[in-house]
């Protein structure tokens, strides 16, 4: 059984507002998306890792993100989808893996992920064919239409997901298809197995391992990334 990791990130985060793409900007000493390269790159456990970008930009990943740190387990750049959705298909199709291999799939702007998480999703993978991280909602969420609230759901139950996200290659290859076929969109991979009907496990994740998106996101990483507590990599 082999590994593979899929690292999505061929967004253009216009939230962020920024003269290039939010994977590039520095994060300490390198660009955000190789800090979250080489949090898979130095794990063990990890065999082959696909880094998903715009096509056009590829070149400029290549040197700005990936040579420069001599990582060796990235396989050849694939390209980017009009959407995320698409964009995950892309990389399940340039793996050519087998059905029973497992597929974590990392949000490319997600860099402070514990390294401690890995193996546990992987083993939560083999045992049940899809596992994800998350954390508890800590803030009472509304329901909202139109401006005025409809509801307060009981967050007891409420868990917020990140990633990794991990799956048996068959399945999550299965369900992005099938998908396809529909033109059904899900807000991430682990709903396309719900929508599957199949289990997905969620793992306690941690509240550091955020998704930066706005310029806020990127002052909070660097403070962590600066402070005692969990090792990113």
């Amino acid at each position: 059984m082999s590994i593979y990791v899929l690292i999505p990130a061929a967004g253009m985060g216009r939230r962020m507002g920024a003269s290039v793409n939010k994977q590039y900007l520095p994060l300490g000493d390198r660009p955000v998306l190789s800090h979250t390269i080489a949090l898979f790159d130095h794990h063990p456990s990890i065999d082959h890792i696909y880094v998903i970008c715009p096509e056009a930009e590829m070149p400029l990943c290549q040197q700005q993100v990936i040579d420069p740190f001599g990582f060796s387990k990235v396989r050849p750049l694939v390209a980017g989808g009009a959407e995320r959705q698409d964009s995950v298909r892309n990389g399940l199709q340039a793996c050519q893996a087998n059905d029973e291999d497992i597929v974590l799939i990392h949000d490319g702007a997600r860099p402070l992920l514990s390294a401690d998480l890995i193996d546990p999703v992987i083993a939560s993978t083999q045992r049940l064919g899809a596992a994800i991280v998350g954390v508890p909602v800590k803030d009472t969420i509304k329901q909202v239409s139109n401006g005025l609230i409809d509801a307060t759901p009981d967050r007891s139950g409420l868990w917020q997901a990140q990633t990794p996200q991990g799956f048996r290659y068959g399945l999550i290859c299965e369900a992005h298809a099938k998908a396809q076929r529909q033109n059904y969109r899900g807000t991430d991979d682990a709903s396309l197995i719900e929508w599957l009907g199949g289990p997905v496990a969620m793992l306690e994740g941690s509240y550091r391992n955020i998704k930066i998106t706005t310029p806020e996101d990127l002052v909070l990483a660097r403070a962590f990334l600066n402070s005692p507590g969990d090792n990113p990599a």
